[in-house]
């Protein structure tokens, strides 16, 4: 049973209709899946972070953790900051590349090409 969901930022989260998944985020998270950012960026201000935190536990910025995207390390650090082992663990990233490294570090892999594609394999995961 998948108990957390990392999402990459950039190409996922900036996707035109992104705001379905910001609407999915908030969702999961009052039913009790842990949800965590992913992103090789070197940080965010404290700005960013604070409106990031309506959506996630934790934020997991490469610049930050000294690791990035697709070195598997990055997605058992986010697990881990969401208190989880990286096997109840789905990570979502429109970068098949970093999807392959995160089912290398045992995490489920969902290659982001669409909003709704992204949001029905989500929907059969997380049921």
């Amino acid at each position: 049973m998948l108990k957390g969901l990392l999402v990459d930022y950039a190409g996922v989260l900036t996707d035109p209709d992104a705001h379905l998944l910001y609407d999915y985020l908030r969702a999961a998270r009052a039913r009790g899946t842990r949800t965590a950012l992913v992103s090789n960026a070197p940080g965010a201000g404290p700005g960013a972070k604070a409106e990031l935190a309506e959506y996630f536990d934790a934020l997991v910025f490469s610049g930050e953790v000294g690791v990035a995207k697709p070195d598997r390390e990055i997605y058992l650090i986010a697990a881990e900051r969401l208190g989880l082992s990286a096997v109840t663990c789905a990570f979502v990233d429109d970068s098949a590349r970093n999807v392959q490294g995160a089912a290398d570090a045992g995490l489920v892999g969902i290659h982001h090409l669409s909003v709704p594609a992204t949001l029905d394999e989500l929907a059969a995961l997380f049921s």
